[in-house]
């Protein structure tokens, strides 16, 4: 087995970088540019005309989860928690993908046309509820945005002689110039490439590392070395899952619902391709997640430091440390597009939410002009660029912004689930369950008032009713109501005897439960009485192509099915 580190790596050097990122951000700039159109159209800027193939969608969707901070923080579980650790955040993460079909085909049955989530909330509900979901989108997507920054200029400081400020520009920059161009289409396109890059070269390299430092020995060796307690060393650690499983589980089916670039590629696939394009990519994202956090696992049993003190470093450093140029390069090329292809689709939601939500329905879908929206889709993607790369110099811990965005979605998502199903669902019993859970979910989350008394009681209470909403949420997308109800119901009385006194000691995890307890407690109490009896069809009338002109003229084009058949415009059934 080699020695630990002494804190020496390999690094490609300032040419060897340079040239890795022209080929790369040359590459996906070709295909920009290839697919560009001499009049841009603005619903295809947004969603590729609903009409996007099996092949890139399932590549995208794949590519869009396996973000950059998706690695370096399995990396980061596996070190912290041993070898469940990438298990409890690889595993959960894909099942959430597999999650969102049953609900997808919903969504897309009542709003085949629709660009955000957001602009469906506006036809269901009206604007507060709009610019709720939207608000929540912007600020996630542009977390999302600054710590993929993040990933990208701690992987370039750590593998060449040049600065983090450097790299997060660098990066910033090319991943900017490419989605520009062609929106939405660059960002899909580019993410087929993209996830072929990664999935080859995490083939490579992980048992390739695994080998180097020693094989199986390796965790005789650190168990005896002491550099593993008895947690880390189990697959069924109690630390790892109320610490990483459980929060994961919550904050991970958030993202799946309110996420827009989860949304965007939901809208933009054709209707009929929903289910085989999210259980592909439930495959791709959880095999290829786990398997490099096991990086962090390796860490931890050779007993590695992480340089600086910082986790964010441990994945480029392990493989700086034991790997040769090549592979390196290989593994650089691996993380870079891993970040841009959740970068871009971060940009690609945040243009798509100025342009259909801010602008598009305020003036109104028949007065919104396609080339000013186009102007202010891509004014948007400059400024999220800036605003990503000013808070990415605080370098914040990746995981830790994970699952406070995915929390913070906590609110939302029984609010939006019941909008589409439920004709009782009321403007007010959204917003005002969204904004609850909001006051509820951030002191519990940041400790602000301390855990203890009749308030610690009151908060554990919340989180037992959340466990059952959590997983009653989960069953209803496949089995219905009913059985929706029994399981939660069950889940909350199962926790009960153990619940009291023990979630308190577990903020990220209560916060979380918090968060949707309080808002399905208050959308349900406000809604149950209602008199509305809402008409789905609606939503079909009031969410629509923005471009029309341009749509009726749009050809067949790389992103469709081979064939070049338009998407089938018969309902797709839900299942119940």
């Amino acid at each position: 087995m080699p020695p630990s580190p002494t804190g020496d790596i390999s690094q490609l050097g300032t040419v060897g970088v340079i040239l890795l990122l022209l080929l790369f951000y040359g590459g996906t700039m070709w295909m920009s540019v290839a697919i560009s159109r001499r009049k841009e159209n603005a619903d295809d800027y947004m969603t590729a005309g609903n009409r996007i193939g099996f092949g890139v969608s399932a590549a995208s969707m794949t590519a869009t989860w396996i973000w950059a901070s998706s690695m370096y923080a399995s990396v980061t579980a596996g070190y912290t928690y041993g070898v469940s650790g990438p298990i409890h955040y690889g595993l959960w993460g894909a099942l959430m993908i597999l999650f969102i079909y049953p609900f997808g085909k919903r969504i897309r049955k009542v709003a085949p046309k629709a660009h955000t989530l957001a602009e469906v909330m506006y036809a269901r509900h009206g604007r507060s509820s709009q610019l709720m979901l939207a608000g929540s989108n912007v600020l996630g997507s542009v977390i999302s945005l600054t710590s993929n920054f993040i990933a990208g200029g701690a992987l370039i400081a750590m593998l060449s002689p040049m600065s983090f400020g450097a790299g997060i520009v660098i990066i910033a920059g090319g991943v900017l110039l490419y989605t520009l161009w062609s929106g939405f289409r660059a960002s899909v396109l580019t993410d087929f490439a993209q996830v072929m890059a990664m999935l080859g070269a995490a083939v490579i390299i992980i048992p390739t590392v695994f080998f180097v430092v020693g094989g199986p020995a390796m965790f005789e060796t650190g168990v005896a070395g002491g550099n593993v307690t008895p947690q880390q060393g189990s697959f069924f650690s109690s630390d790892a899952f109320m610490n990483q499983g459980a929060p994961y589980i919550a904050a991970v089916l958030a993202y799946a619902i309110g996420n827009q670039t989860i949304a965007q590629r939901l809208f933009a696939v054709r209707e009929d391709l929903i289910k085989p394009t999210f259980v592909t990519a439930t495959i791709g994202y959880g095999a290829t997640v786990i398997g490099i956090g096991m990086l962090g696992v390796m860490a931890l049993y050779l007993g590695i430091e992480p340089m600086g003190g910082d986790v964010n470093n441990l994945m480029p450093q392990m493989v700086g440390t034991y790997l040769p140029v090549a592979l390196i390069a290989l593994a650089f090329i691996m993380i870079i597009g891993s970040l841009s292809s959740t970068a871009d689709s971060d940009l690609s939601a945040l243009s798509s939410i100025v342009m259909t939500d801010i602008y598009g329905q305020s003036v109104g879908r028949k007065n919104a002009n396609p080339k000013l929206m186009l102007l202010i889709g891509r004014i948007t993607m400059i400024v999220a660029t800036a605003a990503a790369l000013f808070f990415a110099t605080a370098r914040f811990n990746i995981l830790d912004l994970l699952v406070f965005v995915g929390a913070l979605w906590g609110c939302l998502v029984f609010p939006v689930i019941a909008s589409f199903y439920w004709k009782k669902v009321t403007n007010s019993a959204f917003t005002v369950s969204v904004i609850a859970a909001l006051v509820v979910f951030l002191p519990v989350r940041f400790a602000l008032i301390p855990l203890t008394g009749v308030w610690a009681l009151f908060v554990e209470l919340l989180a037992i009713v959340g466990v059952g909403v959590v997983l009653g949420i989960m069953s209803f997308g496949f089995f219905g109501l009913r059985p929706a109800v029994i399981i939660g119901s069950l889940a909350t009385i199962a926790v009960l005897p153990f619940g009291f006194g023990f979630l308190r000691d577990y903020e990220t995890l209560s916060g979380s439960l918090v968060a949707y307890s309080v808002s399905f407690l208050v959308c349900y109490l406000m809604s149950v009485r209602s008199s509305q009896d809402f008409d789905f069809s609606v939503i079909r009338r009031v969410t629509g192509d923005f471009d029309e002109e341009t749509d009726a003229a749009a050809a067949p084009g790389p992103l469709d099915d081979a064939d070049g058949t338009p998407p089938s415009t018969d309902p797709v059934p839900t299942g119940r």
